[in-house]
């Protein structure tokens, strides 16, 4: 007997026909003997719509609250899915994310999980009931408030969940048959992956693959919980993320997939006075705004002893970063300040070009063929990524798939629901 902790998105579910179906593949899970507990996304879009209606009513809507408002989507899916399975002849129980033990910070909309005490979930999975956990919320350590964790907050509460019960595996179901070499959306040819390392994963999911959130692979990894990523669609055998790359076989393959992320903005801080200490502000006001910075990139100013400082960042946190910067623009002595958020990030991914030269000069003539020019470029041991203008993106994504003979000869891959979640 196995302990399976299952997580299904809200493609997933995204109506009654969906919960009645993900019910089944649960109660088959059951009845070959495995413990199951699963972690349940909201209904489709009706996060969104809950965001859209808190903003008709508020423009401004106070964090704690909104946080008590987007939870109700997670508890609407557990509760249909227990009634689901409960007409099946399975027994049930549905529990919030506080109720499951799942502990934050007190930083609403983007709480990030401290402890998990599933002390509840082990009790009901001992008296032989499927455990069902609304994903994405838990409950703050210090405040006691209910907090969400943001953007795949699901992916990350059932990993923890899974580390923390010691489950064998962590399923995450999702509208795609696993994880791709690029996203089948733009590039029809892309390839599934049956197996890669969580460090590969890790530079896709911060390079704006989607399947998987960074926060759940960082988990994974520092947990060592095996993630299976598959479709809710289909009973493909989907994609084993597991394993670092020291474990790697020596002929693996030299690539593991494209990359890319519409989700960033460009910030410019023109004219920094070139003397010690100036980039230390600019990122410290940056930093106390609580925005994450991604690449970066320093160049020589026209104008002698200054610099022009460029960094990366969520579209969503470009405006308080600007306001940030404005506001300390005295006192650093820099001369202005450009905001671009039309542009996209292109990564290529794969652990085997730490030891195969030539992986650069061909990344960059695909991209002079196609005729995409690249504004910011930065590296690290098993990634390229660049930036480039966001009209440019697609054409950059499939110019680079073929380029490094990642197309599939198996037909085009299949995309079951509309968002990849």
């Amino acid at each position: 007997m196995a302990l399976v902790v299952q997580k299904y998105g809200g493609s997933s579910v995204a109506d009654a026909e969906g919960v009645k179906r993900v019910a089944r593949r649960i109660a088959e899970t059951r009845r070959r003997g495995d413990d199951v507990c699963v972690v349940v996304s909201a209904m489709g879009d009706s996060t969104d719509e809950l965001l859209d209606l808190a903003h008709q009513v508020s423009p401004l809507p106070p964090a704690r609250e909104l946080d008590m408002l987007l939870t109700s989507g997670e508890r609407i899916s557990m509760a249909l899915l227990a009634m689901a399975i409960a007409n099946l002849g399975l027994e049930a129980r549905s529990f919030t994310g506080s109720q499951a033990g799942v502990i934050t910070d007190s930083v609403h909309g983007r709480a990030r999980i401290i402890d998990v005490t599933p002390g509840r979930i082990r009790a009901a999975l001992d008296d032989g009931h499927i455990a069902i956990v609304a994903g994405f919320q838990g409950v703050s350590q210090g405040t006691k408030d209910i907090t969400t964790l943001g953007r795949g907050g699901s992916d990350t509460t059932a990993v923890a969940l899974a580390a923390a019960l010691e489950a064998d595996v962590c399923e995450i179901y999702t509208d795609v048959d696993g994880v791709f070499t690029a996203d089948p959306r733009i590039v029809p040819a892309a390839r599934k992956l049956d197996t890669v390392t969580y460090e590969e994963m890790l530079e896709l999911a911060a390079c704006g693959a989607k399947v998987l959130m960074l926060r759940c692979v960082e988990y994974g990894r520092r947990s060592g919980v095996p993630i299976h990523v598959r479709s809710s669609f289909s009973s493909k055998p989907g994609t084993t993320v597991t394993g670092s790359m020291e474990d790697l076989p020596v002929e693996q393959a030299i690539i593991s997939g494209v990359a890319h992320d519409r989700s960033e903005a460009k910030i410019t801080v023109v004219g920094v006075p070139d003397s010690p200490g100036k980039a230390a502000e600019i990122f410290e006001a940056v930093a106390a705004e609580g925005v994450n910075i991604d690449m970066i990139v320093q160049n020589v100013a026209a104008t002698t002893g200054r610099t022009d400082v460029s960094f990366t960042l969520p579209k969503d946190d470009g405006a308080r970063a600007v306001q940030r910067l404005t506001a300390i623009q005295g006192a650093v002595g820099f001369q202005s300040l450009q905001y671009d958020d039309q542009i996209g990030k292109l990564s290529l991914v794969g652990a085997g070009m730490r030891s195969n030269p030539g992986v650069s000069a061909q990344f960059f003539r695909a991209m002079s063929s196609a005729g995409v020019n690249m504004d910011m470029i930065s590296t690290s041991e098993i990634r390229i990524s660049v930036v480039t203008r966001a009209e440019d993106l697609d054409t950059a994504v499939r110019t680079l798939h073929t380029a490094f003979d990642l197309d599939s000869t198996d037909g085009e891959a299949v995309v079951y629901g509309g968002t990849g979640r």
